[in-house]
């Protein structure tokens, strides 16, 4: 059993990938090439969005936005604690200073209070400017985006969606990449919609943004790529890996992503009352990036992560060690307990196999080894 089978998904697409490919070979126009500008087509049209840039990779997607907005040494960024380490990296690299905020233990996303407390905490104390926040669409499912909106508005903060995990998540019916004034998206293999290497898109509805982030993405180039008007990055995502995200986006909307909530469902009916399940706030929508369950504590989650492998059930711990508390940010000073709830994720996830291609005996399959091995655990 694979915890993301990319080969079965790749059986499934061989023809039409194969077919993509080749078209790219056989045309050669390897940096951007037309299969670029289709995806960016379809990825608008999906999203709702105005305007899609394509990138090297989803880091890159955010670091380009803060680099649009100027993002620079004395400004504050607002960022949540329990993620993966590129959304507060591409803060430092800035020269800014990130600001961890806690999370909601049940959905594993922001807190809204805890991000006001946050902004407060930072105007209160006078060193840094408050500019912006990085809300996480976690484990396919959007922030809580009717709350944090408000409260960046009042403190005139801009809103950089990081849906990396998110694509194909949607709240109230709006998707995924569309929230805030600008929205990132990765193409990791692991991701819902990923390519075969690394890859990022940046979304927004703001022409001027949009123009900038173009000229970002090739070396600052101004109307003539030899006349550059500010400095930039080399992020162009490859004609290649465009070609093999065409057909995945297909299958994304045709199928994957109803296969995706499908297993979700079923996870959740069948483990909901041993142990705590993802919580999907009604009106929500997750694309299940990763199926991220809670233990009671560390030691139980080790042990059933052991117990599973022993099983062929693979598994996987995101995150083990929030943002705040990682070795790079000692200086910034937070010490454990500072942001609890992001703390108590980090010792008590385990996420479990999901991907489209996941069968429902396997499903059941895995339910069953957790809730066998979690009992004798528990004796």
């Amino acid at each position: 059993m694979e915890f993301i089978d990319l080969k079965a998904q790749y059986a499934a697409l061989k023809k039409e990938i194969d077919e993509s490919v080749q078209n790219v070979l056989n045309h050669g126009g390897f940096i951007m090439g037309g299969e670029v500008a289709e995806l960016e087509e379809q990825l608008k049209e999906y999203t709702g969005r105005k305007y899609c840039v394509s990138c090297a990779n989803g880091t890159d997607a955010l670091n380009m936005v803060l680099m649009a907005w100027d993002i620079k040494e004395g400004d504050a960024v607002f960022v949540p604690a329990f993620t993966f380490m590129s959304t507060a990296e591409v803060v430092s690299l800035r020269g800014a200073a990130p600001v961890f905020t806690d999370i909601d233990i049940n959905t594993f996303n922001m807190d809204s209070n805890s991000l006001e407390e946050a902004v407060q905490n930072v105007i209160k104390q006078g060193r840094l400017t408050p500019r912006a926040v990085i809300p996480v669409d976690l484990f396919g499912l959007p922030a809580d985006y009717e709350k944090i909106l408000p409260v960046a508005k009042k403190y005139n903060l801009l809103v950089l969606e990081d849906a990396a995990q998110g694509f194909g998540g949607a709240v109230n019916g709006k998707k995924a990449c569309s929230f805030g004034e600008v929205s990132a998206l990765s193409f990791f293999p692991s991701k819902p919609l990923g390519c075969y290497g690394d890859g990022g898109a940046v979304f927004t509805d703001d022409e001027e943004i949009y123009s900038i982030l173009v000229s970002i993405r090739v070396h600052g180039k101004g109307t003539d790529k030899y006349d550059n008007v500010r400095v930039g990055l080399n992020s162009r995502l490859d004609t290649l890996q465009a070609a093999v995200l065409l057909p995945k986006l297909r299958a994304f909307k045709e199928y994957e992503l109803a296969a995706r909530e499908k297993t979700g469902a079923l996870y959740t009916s069948l483990l909901k009352d041993t142990l705590k399940t993802p919580v999907i706030p009604k009106g929500y929508t997750s694309s299940y990036a990763q199926y991220t369950v809670l233990l009671d504590n560390k030691t139980q989650r080790d042990e059933l992560q052991k117990k599973l492998k022993e099983n062929g059930v693979p598994s996987m711990v995101y995150y083990p060690k929030p943002l705040h508390l990682q070795s790079v940010y000692k200086h910034l000073n937070y010490t454990p307990g500072s942001l609890p709830q992001s703390e108590t994720a980090s010792q008590c996830v385990l996420s479990l196999p999901m991907h489209p291609y996941l069968t429902e005996s396997e499903t059941i399959y895995v339910t069953e080894t957790v809730l066998k091995n979690l009992v004798e655990i528990k004796k």
